[in-house]
């Protein structure tokens, strides 16, 4: 079928979306461009410049056409829309003629990149767990708590769920055995993460000077529960939630320009370990992750670093 054919069979299409589905005016124009695209491709998928009827295409064709969008930079959102659009043509196309099958049945856009994790800088991660609360009116016992909180955070890279289960020592009791506690001696903290495994990780000094200095308040916040490590000032073990806001309230406090909730010092931690050490396995066995898979996503911040570092310093990198 020449180009024409194809034209008058998409105004068809479109004429019956409007009337017979009484598709919104917007929407029929989203229509118009994800087909126009269609028929581009279409004239160009032999390499000729040649017409390519559009019930001649096959599932190849269609796979071939999802690959060049993304080739071009398009997103996979928005390749998915369009696929959905040729595939609606191509099931109505399917009624007018004899048309074997859909050929975009089974072509899947591709998959959306994942987010980077946030990871703040390493100057910012030492002056949000290192700098005291300028508030004058800070709680004394509450600011030791959150240093110790924080600095231990970010010294091991430990989930917010394992933070809050820590037990002073190890304890096992009327019912309670600790899944986690700091070993002062080792200079290790131990946690059991996901799926019930225990791991030990490494306690900076500084986070260990932090510990030592709430240890030596948190009896007079001790009431029921001599478990828990870290307490409310009502002397209940601390929750997650507390943690977000207490961290966040800290940053504000010190114009630190970054959303920070807990799970961005873990980042930081993974991420400047790696900057440092570029020993993957380590930082994946430090931070409890089962597969490699999960902490390579940290080589790519890595990379950004490294590629804003060259931007800003190669004399032939620098934009005019």
């Amino acid at each position: 079928m020449s180009k024409a054919g194809n034209q008058d069979w998409l105004e068809s299409y479109l004429d019956s979306l409007e009337t017979q589905r009484k598709l919104a005016a917007h929407t029929i124009v989203n229509y118009r461009r994800d087909l126009a695209e269609l028929s581009a491709l279409a004239s160009r998928a032999d390499g000729l410049g040649e017409a390519f009827s559009l019930d001649a295409l096959n599932h190849f064709h269609i796979r071939k056409f999802a690959a060049q969008l993304h080739a071009q930079g398009q997103s996979g959102a928005s390749i998915a829309r369009k696929l959905s659009s040729w595939r609606g043509f191509y099931t109505w196309l399917a009624k007018q003629t004899a048309l074997p099958a859909n050929p975009v049945e089974g072509v899947k856009a591709p998959r959306r990149g994942k987010p980077l994790p946030k990871a703040l800088s390493a100057d910012d991660a030492v002056r949000l767990v290192a700098q005291a609360n300028p508030r004058k009116d800070a709680n004394a016992a509450g600011e030791l708590c959150n240093r110790a909180m924080f600095e231990l955070l970010y010294s091991s890279g430990l989930r917010i769920s394992e933070l809050v289960q820590l037990d002073l020592r190890y304890a096992r009791e009327h019912g309670h055995e600790s899944s986690g506690w700091i070993d002062f001696d080792a200079a290790e903290v131990r946690v059991t993460g996901k799926g019930g495994k225990m791991r030990q990780v490494p306690v900076g000094s500084a986070a260990l000077q932090a510990l030592t200095a709430w240890i030596g308040v948190r009896p007079a916040l001790v009431k029921l529960d001599p478990h828990p490590l870290f307490l409310t000032e009502r002397g209940s073990r601390m929750s997650a939630r507390l943690v977000q806001m207490r961290i966040k309230a800290h940053a504000r406090a010190l114009d630190i320009p970054a959303d920070v909730h807990p799970h961005m010092l873990r980042h930081s931690f993974a991420s400047h370990v790696l900057q440092s050490s570029g020993d993957l396995r380590a930082v994946q066995e430090m931070l409890g992750h089962a597969s490699i898979a999960a902490t390579q996503i940290y080589t790519a911040l890595d990379f950004q670093r490294l590629a804003k570092v060259y931007d800003a310093a190669h004399p032939r990198a620098k934009k005019k």
